[in-house]
């Protein structure tokens, strides 16, 4: 079953956060993206680049070293974003992060470019998988902040590594062991600024319909500000082929 949502937020003007999905025979992608630029770039640059990877593995579907075929579409997401950025003045300087998780038969692994997250649900707890590239997250690896202070830091948005911002890219690929996996979570920083791992998986654990969950925890970000868009996608262990509950 899958769950997924995305929200404007209470202060932002325009939705720059964009997801989507596809299952190709045994394929499935699973994508969030949050852009960023001025007028509307960012909203382009995070449509863009999730089309882009879908597209790139439906049309290299068949390779078989699954780990390059999903950090090319990225890649390949982040050439398509730059050029265009190069040929529109209106668009220069877009950019966008993405998270995104592949899986094929027993092959599962996650992609990240940015603070966007994966969270995997397992063995009754919650964990991490993705690495924000930030500078708060930087700022943490060298000992000059604590956890705690960095979610109140004031430079806490910016980020250190983006699709598009360049010609070239440095996509991480974490590979995921499936077996025991309950729940895979992939999400904006809209909603990890304003919810706690920890109560993403009270909310998990207390509802079985996944897009409940989207609807909770989307609530309860704008509840605490909703300083940003939120999105996220909520696919259940399994059961990824049911479909019905998507918006």
């Amino acid at each position: 079953m899958l769950g997924a949502l995305t929200d404007i937020g209470n202060i932002r003007q325009i939705n720059e956060d964009y997801f989507s999905y596809s299952i190709i025979d045994d394929i499935e992608i699973y994508i969030v993206a949050d852009g960023m630029g001025g007028h509307n770039a960012g909203e382009v640059a995070s449509q863009v680049a999730v089309e882009a990877v879908i597209q790139y593995i439906k049309e290299n579907k068949d390779t078989s070293d699954l780990k390059d075929l999903l950090k090319d579409a990225i890649v390949h997401a982040n050439s398509v974003i730059y050029n265009k950025s190069k040929e529109n003045p209106d668009l220069k300087g877009m950019g966008t992060t993405i998270t995104a998780y592949f899986k094929k038969g027993n092959e599962s692994m996650v992609a990240n470019v940015g603070d966007s997250s994966c969270y995997i649900v397992k063995d009754d707890k919650i964990s991490k998988i993705t690495k924000d590239h930030s500078l708060v997250q930087q700022l943490i690896d060298e000992g000059t902040i604590t956890e705690q202070e960095a979610k109140n830091h004031p430079n806490k948005n910016i980020i250190t590594r983006a699709i598009g911002t360049s010609p070239d890219v440095d996509v991480d690929i974490f590979v995921l062991e499936p077996r025991g996996i309950n729940k895979i979570i992939l999400c904006s920083d809209g909603l990890t600024n304003e919810v706690q791992p920890q109560e993403i998986y009270q909310c998990i654990k207390a509802n079985t319909d996944n897009m409940e969950v989207c609807r909770e925890l989307v609530n309860l970000a704008k509840e605490r500000g909703g300083k940003d868009n939120i999105t996220l996608m909520v696919i259940g262990g399994e059961c990824n082929n049911d479909r019905d509950h998507i918006e």
